[in-house]
C-alpha cells in the first residue's frame, strides 16, 4: 500500500468528529497514512495523527518546528509522497530535505495570508509569505488545485496543476429535502469575521441599501466590532457559532446566503446553501464564480459597498429570489462526492 504523509496546520481533536472521520477513513482504505498537524488541546495524537499540543505562541512555534517534524516523520515512516495542505506547509516539507516528492494543494490564494487574515501585524510578513508560497508552488513535485480558480493561481506562477478536484466535504446534513423560502426576507452571512470575508463591506452596504429584509450573521473573528455595531443599531442579529444542524436550520429560515468576500478559495458554505435550495448573493472573486452562475442560481457582484447594496435589492423581490432558488439545489449537487471517490482521485494524483 502506498505510504503518504499529510502535512497541515489544522487543529485536530481526537477522537475525530464523525464528519472528519469519513474523510480520513476513506483515505486510510486507500493509503498507509500519517498526518502531521496541530492539536486543538494538549493531545499529542495517536498512531496516525502526529499532533503538536497547543501552547502560547502556537502559530510561530508550529511553523518553526514543522521542517524538523516532517523530517523526523519521513525518516520513521518512509512515505512515497508528502501531501501539503497549502504552499506554506509545502515550503516546510521542502526545507526538511527528505527527498520525498512534495504535492502542494491549492485551496485558495496564499498571497492573502499576510493581508486579509488575522491581526494587522501579519501585514509585516506579507511580502515574505508571498515569496515563500510562490517558491513552494514552483518547487513542489506536483500541484493539486481544488477549483478552476486555484488552478489559475498555479498557472500565474508558471505551474500547470497535475489535477483539479475539490476536497471531500461531508454534506449529508445539507442534502435532505428542501423547504420553501420564508415569506419574510432574511439574508444570512456565515463565515469567519476576518478582513477577507469583507464583513465590513457588507455592513456598509446594508446601511446604504436598508432592505426590508432581516440580516442574520453567524461567525467569530477579529472584526467582531463591525458586527457589534450593526447589532447595536438594530440592523442585524448575531450568533458567534452554530452547530451543523443549526446552520441547516438557519439556511432553511433564510431567503439567501450573502458572501461578499474579497478573496475566496472554494467556499463550502456556498455549496451548503445551494443544497438547501437557497440562492447565493456572492462577490465575483476567487472561486465563487466557479460555484454560482449569475442570474441562474444567484447574483454576483463586485466586493464594494455600493455594488453589494445594489445586489441586496433582490431581497425585496420574493419572486426573483424564488426563481434563483429553484436552480440552486442542482448547482450544489454537482459537488457531492463520496470519501472513496475522493480517495481514488488522490491515489491517481500520487501515482501520476
Amino acid at each position: 500500500m502506498t505510504r503518504v504523509l499529510f502535512v497541515a496546520r489544522n487543529r485536530y481533536r481526537l477522537p475525530l468528529s464523525p464528519s472528519l472521520r469519513l474523510k480520513w477513513d476513506g483515505l486510510a482504505r486507500t493509503f498507509d497514512l500519517r498526518v502531521v498537524a496541530s492539536s486543538a488541546d494538549r493531545a499529542r495524537g495517536d498512531g496516525t495523527f502526529r499532533l503538536r499540543p497547543r501552547t502560547p505562541l502556537d502559530g510561530p512555534r508550529f511553523w518553526l518546528s514543522l521542517p524538523r517534524r516532517v523530517r523526523r516523520e519521513a525518516r520513521a515512516f518512509r512515505p512515497d509522497a508528502i501531501v501539503a495542505q497549502s504552499p506554506f506547509e509545502a515550503a516546510a516539507a521542502l526545507l526538511a530535505r527528505t527527498g520525498v516528492p512534495v504535492i502542494v494543494e491549492l485551496h485558495g490564494d496564499w498571497r492573502t495570508f499576510g493581508r486579509l487574515y488575522g491581526s494587522p501585524s501579519r501585514r509585516a510578513l506579507a511580502r515574505l509569505a508571498d515569496a515563500v508560497g510562490t517558491w513552494a508552488v514552483r518547487r513542489a513535485a506536483k500541484v493539486r488545485a481544488v477549483s478552476p480558480y486555484t488552478a489559475g493561481l498555479a498557472r500565474e506562477v508558471g505551474r500547470e496543476p497535475a489535477a483539479t478536484f475539490p476536497a471531500f466535504m461531508d454534506l449529508d446534513a445539507f442534502a435532505g429535502p428542501t423547504v420553501p423560502l420564508p415569506d419574510r426576507p432574511v439574508a444570512l452571512f456565515v463565515g469567519v469575521l476576518e478582513p477577507y470575508k469583507n464583513i465590513d463591506g457588507l455592513a456598509a452596504a446594508w446601511r446604504l441599501a436598508r432592505p426590508a429584509a432581516e440580516l442574520r450573521i453567524v461567525g467569530k473573528g477579529t472584526r467582531t466590532d463591525v458586527v457589534a455595531a450593526l447589532v447595536r443599531d438594530g440592523l442585524a442579529t448575531w450568533q458567534p457559532e452554530l452547530s451543523t444542524a443549526d446552520v441547516v436550520r438557519a439556511l432553511d429560515e433564510a431567503s439567501a446566503l450573502v458572501l461578499p468576500s474579497r478573496s475566496e478559495g472554494m467556499g463550502r458554505v456556498v455549496i451548503e446553501a445551494q443544497l438547501r435550495g437557497r440562492p447565493v448573493l456572492g462577490a465575483n472573486v476567487g472561486g465563487i464564480p466557479d460555484l454560482v452562475t449569475d442570474g441562474v442560481d444567484g447574483v454576483l457582484f463586485e466586493p464594494r459597498p455600493e455594488a453589494i447594496a445594489d445586489a441586496l435589492a433582490i431581497l425585496d423581490d420574493h419572486a426573483a429570489l424564488a426563481c434563483l432558488a429553484a436552480n440552486a439545489r442542482a448547482a450544489g449537487e454537482r459537488w457531492l462526492v463520496s470519501p472513496d471517490e475522493y480517495a481514488a482521485r488522490m491515489a491517481e494524483l500520487v501515482a501520476a
